[in-house]
């Protein structure tokens, strides 16, 4: 059974907090995020993204980088536009997205459940964004952005988190210039509180990370590494925990994670597509999107093109093997395109699905790619049974939305 644990949480100001939260550090690149935080001081990118306030030329894994994380925290800190609750508590954390509503408990998990697998992963980490992640919140000495959790679906908290919503009113609300909604409500009964980590611990046998698997492993890192230097240990220390949003799994939304190809492997369309009809059954149809699992929508030399798995070119009882990007990957992108591990062949590229088909559509028709995939998204029952079975997901499976916003609440490791 699982741990959600109160702390104090250190938050924008409530009339501050539209100005301060900030989209999470790996969703925009240096430059996007210089041009969004021109004259605007209060943009927690200044802590999640620091080398915007450094020479454009300085390695992002420089120290004078995490330094400047540290700096600008303190600051906002410092002065007052963050503060320190004075009370451990949970929070509730709701966000809606094109009719979309989903509500998360945000509280502390445990390092040491994630550790022993209670807290189950479905990707691989790079050990270079570990060690970035590992550092950044070593110089904070907080974790800035949380863990995105999610867990099976629980009708006790579900009613918790239904009655407090309503009940009560939010401290926090407001819509971003993206269009999400986000709202924040401080459970300020202790009780409540403890009744919410009492449903995890008693009914809640495992989480799952939806998203975060670098700030997760980085998280039990920390916690090692703290250990190592503290002459006084217990479990009752923050940096055993970090900071996470625990969602219920019904609640969830996963997009179309897409692909982009930069190689023919030396064939022409009609032998590509030619190889392409042993696996699929090959449809001219005009659809830049697949109807259901097992088809994908194929974007070439200007035409959409459905395609269609045929039966037996994949084993529908393999958790791994049964997933569509899978499918792709195995049998079209590997044996006629030549593409080995998708995570360094130079020759694809991903797409959100939150950009969109007319996205994939610009990049080939401008020359930049050969062709473009659209899948159908998986299901958030898919990535609990691979992790289920101690498996991982092939590399950009999932592209969660909405993106929990970093900023709106942080956990300090004292």
């Amino acid at each position: 059974m699982v741990t959600v644990r109160s702390f104090r949480g250190i938050r924008p100001q409530d009339s501050l907090a539209e100005k301060v939260a900030s989209y999470p550090y790996d969703v925009l690149n240096s430059e996007e995020a210089r041009e969004l935080t021109k004259n605007d001081p209060y943009s927690f990118l200044h802590v999640v993204k620091p080398e915007i306030d450094l020479p454009k030329d300085v390695d992002l894994y420089d120290e004078s980088v995490y330094q400047q994380a540290k700096k600008n925290f303190d600051k906002m800190v410092a002065e007052g536009w963050m503060q320190q609750d004075k009370e451990p508590h949970l929070y509730i954390y709701r966000q809606i997205w094109n009719g979309h509503v989903q509500y998360g408990i945000v509280g502390a998990a445990s390092a040491d459940e994630y550790n022993n697998n209670i807290i189950k992963k479905h990707e691989f980490t790079r050990k270079k964004k570990e060690d970035d992640r590992t550092k950044h919140v070593m110089t904070l000495n907080a974790n800035a952005g949380p863990v995105f959790l999610t867990y099976r679906d629980n009708k006790n908290i579900d009613e918790l988190v239904s009655e407090w919503s309503e009940k009560k009113s939010p401290q926090v609300d407001f819509t971003a210039d993206d269009g999400i909604q986000h709202t924040v409500w401080v459970i300020d009964d202790t009780a409540v509180s403890a009744q919410l980590s009492a449903l995890f611990k008693e009914e809640v046998p495992v989480l799952y990370v939806a998203d975060g698997h670098h700030r997760s492993a980085s998280a039990a890192r920390v916690k090692a590494e703290r250990l190592k230097h503290d002459a006084n240990p217990s479990e009752d220390k923050a940096y055993n925990y970090f900071l996470c949003v625990f969602f219920p799994a019904n609640q969830l939304k996963i997009l179309d994670y897409n692909r982009v190809l930069f190689t023919m492997n030396g064939l022409t369309k009609e032998q590509f597509l030619e190889k392409t009809s042993e696996s699929f059954e090959v449809i001219r149809s005009g659809k830049d999107r697949p109807d259901s699992a097992k088809e994908f929508a194929l974007y070439i030399d200007g035409e959409w093109i459905t395609l269609r798995a045929k039966e037996g070119t994949y084993s529908a009882t393999d958790p791994v093997g049964s997933l569509d990007v899978a499918l792709l990957q195995n049998n079209l992108l590997a044996p006629i395109l030549g593409i080995g591990d998708p995570r360094s062949d130079q020759n694809i590229d991903f797409v959100g699905g939150i950009r969109g088909t007319e996205e994939l559509k610009r990049r080939v028709d401008s020359g930049e790619c050969t062709m473009a995939f659209t899948l159908y998204p998986p299901s958030i029952d898919q990535l609990m049974n691979v992790a289920d079975a101690g498996k991982v997901m092939p590399p950009k499976s999932t592209w969660f939305e909405p993106k929990l916003r970093s900023g709106l609440i942080v956990h300090s490791l004292d």
